[in-house]
């Protein structure tokens, strides 16, 4: 495990050029800000270094919401948005701080889909991001880095991605929720009967229930779990 002296970079911060990504966003992006404390532990749990943009961001905020918080970037939690990104991936991804692994959750929205940077267990193109996709339940290659994520968020055609899954006067039913909650729909989005999103009953459910009910069905489905 490196110090948290050797992963705050004072030289080339990343966090700079992230402000300036945001500053020129095309979609709307909310910046919670972060306890400082808690921004340690987050960015040494996770191991990375400020230099990089994830690391920026998990040292810099609590989280980043995205389209009335449509979409989650997670950092180091705030009290709108208590996961932190190393707490979220434990027991998910890796058992211990410190561990590589085969898939890193760092993003997630409020229909329970989840963004993951592939670790080796996804897929051969590691260090790219895939999306569990909740109307279909499989992980989708994105063909985007962490960076190019962020850019999809701030500037990426948002209501086209999620056009099948956002309905009338959504904007204000999501603003509704906290970071934790998402929305689990019934029947499930993945089948024929829930195909209209106009349709489906939708309640809040905890983000991380909604999560083991996913690989759950992920299992039942035949599918690899993470």
């Amino acid at each position: 495990m490196k110090s948290l002296e050797t992963l705050v970079n004072t030289t080339e911060p990343g966090w700079p050029l992230v402000e300036k990504w945001i500053a020129a966003a095309t979609n709307l992006v909310e910046v919670l800000p972060c306890d400082l404390g808690r921004a340690a532990t987050a960015l040494y749990q996770t191991q990375v270094s400020t230099r990089s943009p994830m690391g920026a961001i998990i040292y810099a905020t609590g989280g980043i919401l995205i389209d009335h918080g449509w979409l989650r970037i997670l950092a180091s939690g705030h009290e709108r948005l208590h996961r932190s990104l190393p707490v979220w991936n434990l027991g998910k991804s890796f058992e211990h701080p410190g561990e590589a692994p085969g898939f890193l959750l760092v993003a997630d929205d409020v229909m329970g889909g989840l963004f993951a940077i592939n670790g080796g267990a996804l897929g051969d193109d590691a260090g790219k991001l895939y999306y569990l996709a909740p109307d279909t339940m499989q992980w989708e290659a994105m063909d985007v880095t962490y960076s190019g994520f962020l850019n999809f968020c701030f500037n990426g055609n948002l209501a086209k991605f999620y056009q099948n899954l956002r309905w009338p006067g959504w904007e204000v039913a999501v603003a509704a929720l906290d970071g934790d909650t998402v929305f689990n729909c019934f029947p499930f989005l993945w089948t024929k009967e829930g195909k209209d999103i106009t349709q489906v009953t939708r309640r809040p459910m905890l983000a991380e229930d909604q999560y083991q009910l996913n690989m759950e069905l992920r299992k039942q489905m035949g599918g690899q779990v993470t």
